[in-house]
């Protein structure tokens, strides 16, 4: 792994207090270390894909019906366009965990499945948070076989803003039962090279981090 860490990173800045200069010093520290992608709030899309400019391999991510999921399906639609139209790549978007732990798991399949399509069409991808700290294992393997359904392109531990994070055992057991060509992101806790490293041999394609630079210089004085 060693020397290629930084391509597994979303650089990830989401504090409710952030500001525009620190989106802004996030973007040149992705370009600077080569991190995949910035995941930054919907608001700062545009100023990201301004700052990162033409030519760079870096990809703008933000987030969708975060933190908590639960809201309407066309409020979602609407926030993937918006946010597609300013220039993310990547849309990082809460599953209805509500919904789901109501048993509707249809409309949950429903609401993924047309934003897939939906970011596909746009030539952007979709990755779907389960929040893994609010679900039972058996959950966690019915969301991802929903979330295979909807043919999204990611599936996503975690917002950060649960009790807890990615765990190793979570990205194992999303490894088994997702099909090989769906990834897993896992994000929330990621504080040290360790951690990153136990959850890539996971299983896990990326990582969301905002300790990305301490995590990258670990590895390359190890």
């Amino acid at each position: 792994m060693s020397g290629e860490l930084a391509s597994y990173i979303d650089h990830t800045l989401l504090r409710p207090e952030a500001t525009e200069e620190q989106v802004l010093q996030l973007c040149d520290e992705a370009r600077s270390y080569g991190f995949a992608a910035v995941c930054i709030a919907p608001c700062y899309v545009q100023l990201a894909k301004e700052r990162l400019g033409p030519g760079t391999q870096v990809k703008v991510a933000t987030v969708v019906g975060f933190p908590l999921g639960y809201y309407h399906p066309k409020v979602k639609f609407l926030e993937t366009h918006q946010a597609i139209e300013d220039g993310a790549n990547e849309i990082d978007v809460v599953m209805n965990i509500s919904a789901f732990k109501s048993g509707k798991y249809q409309e949950v399949e429903n609401e993924l499945g047309d934003l897939a399509k939906f970011c596909h069409l746009k030539e952007a991808e979709l990755k779907v948070i389960i929040e893994t700290a609010l679900l039972t294992k058996e959950e966690i393997e019915k969301a991802c076989a929903i979330c295979a359904a909807a043919e999204v392109d990611f599936v996503k531990t975690s917002t950060g803003f649960a009790a807890s994070g990615a765990k190793v055992e979570d990205v194992q057991l999303m490894r088994r039962v997702l099909p090989n060509h769906i990834k897993i992101k896992a994000a929330g806790g990621i504080k040290t090279f360790p951690d990153a490293q136990a959850l890539i041999q996971a299983g896990a394609d990326r990582l969301g981090c905002s300790a990305s630079i301490q995590i990258v210089k670990h590895e390359q004085s190890a």
